[in-house]
């Protein structure tokens, strides 16, 4: 039910299929977040339009309001959001970490002080996945501690020890055949730890692995060599997923080294605030300059927003406070990185990946690339390309 076939390969970057039970997607790709089961602003039809293959959704946020109990009776995410698409849920994992001030940790779970209403709130790996099932997602992760950075040696250690204890747990009370749980690799910016948390999670063998604690305040200087060790490790023939990852210029790097999946709030977040993603870097919409620019957005991107309106309407929008700037800015940012993704694929599949990745960097950091950026790409060309597989 799950198979993933890659399905061409250019050094690391490779172009493959993933079987889910609402459908086959084609990775590398990105997730919209939809944390509170809707992409903000988005139609689920929108979505669909701009390529949106998978979307995410929280299950500590859907757990809290409306409850998974609601969201079950209506079919599960695709039913209670009318995205008819596959899902993926994360764990909770994530919130251990974002509210730290809020929550306690021990070997049984977290403790959280609800940001609702602050009454008390136990999430376990039970418990989570129990949720997961409710909310019926594709993909669902297994319940993990994402420690902060920065953190004491000691503190990961732990966390990566801990994390495999409870990833027993949520495979030992996991009951739905269709459904995925995906373990997750930990261990900060250290590769000895990485190396560790990878000795004590392959074992399990779960159909995919996500390379979780990072983009978590580290440089990428300091992210991208803790991609590409884990990366490499990883099954050749399962996907890989770097979570919470989702600037452009990370998702090349990251593809580089041989990522299938990324998911992240920026595409949407950086829309609302007034900002549109282009091959140039972000287009500051608050600024001056747009208000008079007859252009769209961008020139090569087919989305609504670009299609219809000019900088200056959007600029004028958004200097007015209406809803529809900060929405078509979502829309765009999210089909700019859907068609990024679709790009590096061709290149993929064109033998010319590191070639196009290169170029498409100069262009976007006007110039030098950073040495980050360089070295992921010669790090993910050092594989000998392979003919279709």
């Amino acid at each position: 039910m799950f198979e993933f076939v890659v399905q061409q390969r250019e050094g690391r970057a490779r172009v493959a299929q993933f079987h889910t039970p609402r459908g086959v997607v084609t990775t590398p790709m990105f997730m919209p977040v939809g944390t509170q089961g809707t992409v903000k602003s988005i139609s689920p039809q929108e979505l669909s339009d701009i390529g949106s293959q998978m979307i995410l959704g929280n299950t500590y946020h859907l757990m809290l309001r409306p409850g998974e109990d609601l969201v079950e009776a209506h079919g599960g995410l695709p039913g209670f959001t009318a995205y008819p698409g596959p899902f993926l849920t994360d764990s909770g994992g994530f919130q251990v970490m974002s509210l730290g001030h809020m929550r306690k940790i021990t070997e049984e779970g977290v403790t959280f002080k609800s940001h609702l209403d602050g009454s008390p709130v136990h999430l376990t790996p039970e418990r989570s996945i129990q949720v997961q099932e409710a909310l019926g997602a594709d993909v669902i992760m297994a319940f993990d501690e994402c420690p902060p950075f920065p953190a004491e040696r000691d503190y990961i250690q732990r966390s990566l020890e801990r994390t495999i204890r409870w990833l027993e747990r949520c495979l030992k009370v996991k009951s739905r055949s269709e459904q995925a749980l995906f373990a997750i690799v930990q261990g900060g910016i250290h590769p000895d730890l990485r190396q560790q948390s990878l000795d004590l999670t392959l074992p399990f063998e779960t159909p995919g692995f996500a390379i979780g604690g990072l983009a978590v305040g580290e440089s990428k200087a300091e992210m991208f060599p803790a991609v590409s060790f884990t990366a490499e490790r990883l099954p050749e023939n399962k996907p890989r997923y770097l979570m919470g990852v989702g600037h452009p210029e990370d998702l090349i790097a990251g593809i580089a080294l041989g990522v299938d999946m990324f998911d992240c709030v920026y595409p949407t977040r950086t829309g609302r605030f007034g900002y549109a993603l282009t091959d140039d870097g972000r287009l500051n919409m608050n600024s001056s300059a747009p208000r008079r620019d007859m252009r769209p957005l961008d020139e090569t991107c087919d989305c609504y927003a670009c299609r219809h309106y000019t900088r200056a309407y959007l600029a004028h929008l958004l200097r007015a406070e209406e809803m529809l700037a900060p929405r078509m800015l979502s829309l765009h940012n999210l089909r700019y990185l859907h068609h990024l993704v679709e790009r590096a694929r061709s290149a993929i599949e064109q033998g010319q990946f590191t070639a196009w990745a290169t170029a498409w960097g100069q262009r976007y950091f006007k110039g030098d690339l950073p040495g980050w950026y360089q070295t992921a790409l010669a790090t993910g060309a050092e594989n000998t390309p392979s003919s279709h597989l």
